[in-house]
Parts: C-alpha cells; structure tokens; sequence
C-alpha cells in the first residue's frame, strides 16, 4: 500500500475535534478505504482547490482537504451525515461523486 503524506494545521484540528469529534490522524486513514469515494468542491475558497472525500475509517468520514506539492493537506472531517452514508453504502445516487477505484 502507499504510503500518503498529510498535513494540517494544529490549531484547526483541535477546533475539528471540539466541533466533529474527529482527530486528522483517524480522518488521514479514511483516504486508505479502497471504497473511497471523491468529488471536487464546488464550494472552494480561499483561491485554493479542495475536494471532498468519504471514506471509511472506525465509520463514514467525510474529509475535505487540498493538494499541496508534498502532502494532502486535511482542511476539516466529521462523520458522514445519513444521505452521505446512503451514497458511499450505494443507496442513492452518487451525483458527482466517483469511486477513487471504480
């Protein structure tokens, strides 16, 4: 398996955690699911692209984060909500999201 490179800022995590109740360390894990699922987000700021991932990690995460040069760079996580675990699961349409290994 590869072996990915991620990074965060501490500050942000430790708000993810007191707001999602998710750690980036468990959230970095969910990009190994091989059922991992991908969309870009259509809602990007900053002047920065960022995506959207789920995959499953301890449960459903719902990861966004941005590509750097060296590392994925985890923005925030939390636990999917219900609609979100229907479509990784396979029980609703997918829309723009696309399996990372189809």
């Amino acid at each position: 398996m590869m072996e990915l490179v991620f990074e965060w800022d501490e500050e942000k995590e430790q708000e993810n955690i007191q707001f999602h109740g998710v750690n980036f360390t468990d959230a970095s894990q969910a990009f190994y699911d091989y059922f991992r699922m991908e969309r870009h987000d259509a809602d990007s700021s900053d002047g920065e692209e960022r995506w959207q991932t789920m995959g499953f990690f301890k449960d459903v995460l719902f990861v966004v984060y941005t590509e750097r040069r060296d590392a994925i760079r985890i923005i925030s996580a939390r636990v999917a909500e219900p609609f979100e675990r229907r479509i990784y699961h396979g029980y609703s349409e997918a829309r723009d999201w696309q399996r990372v290994n189809p």
